[in-house]
């Protein structure tokens, strides 16, 4: 077995999905959800089909978009595993809750626009995806100034009244 690092390459104002599902029904599936929740989404989604043809399937609204997914899945290579990248604009606060209530999705490993590592064990033919390393560590604890701040922040954005 080894162990290797990948990260996952895109533009940093992009925003990702990474998760894992259990059939290839996923990628029409989670295609649906996202169009039938924000109507005008610009995403790309692309899934590791772990049997069979052991294909990566796609899809998408975007063509960068389902291009940075195509690639990104190819280089992780995890069976099961899909990429969701999201285009300018669209983040996954607005759809993450329609993806994990697709059936096949098992599970969500990460959702960021953070430079992220993917941290996966070869097999020798299969791959399995150990963790995700999202963005940096913390530098330090949130002062009044900083809890003023993001409560200002998400109220300018409009996630609080």
């Amino acid at each position: 077995m080894e162990i290797k690092t990948i990260n996952v390459e895109k533009p940093e104002e992009v925003n990702f999905i990474f998760g894992q599902s259990h059939f290839i029904k996923t990628v029409e599936d989670i295609h649906e959800a996202l169009v039938n929740t924000v109507p005008g989404i610009k995403f790309g989604l692309a899934f590791c089909e772990a049997s069979g043809k052991c294909l990566v399937r796609w899809s998408g609204t975007d063509e960068e978009m389902i291009e940075l997914a195509r690639k990104n899945a190819t280089q992780v290579g995890a069976g099961h595993s899909f990429f969701i990248f999201l285009g300018e604009g669209f983040f996954p606060v607005n759809v993450l809750n329609s993806i994990k209530m697709v059936p096949e999705v098992c599970h969500i490993y990460c959702a960021t626009a953070n430079p992220a590592k993917v941290l996966v064990a070869d097999l020798e033919g299969s791959r399995a995806v150990l963790g995700v390393a999202d963005g940096e560590c913390p530098k330090g604890i949130e002062g009044e100034e900083d809890i003023n701040w993001r409560k200002s922040f998400l109220r300018q954005i409009g996630y609080k009244a």
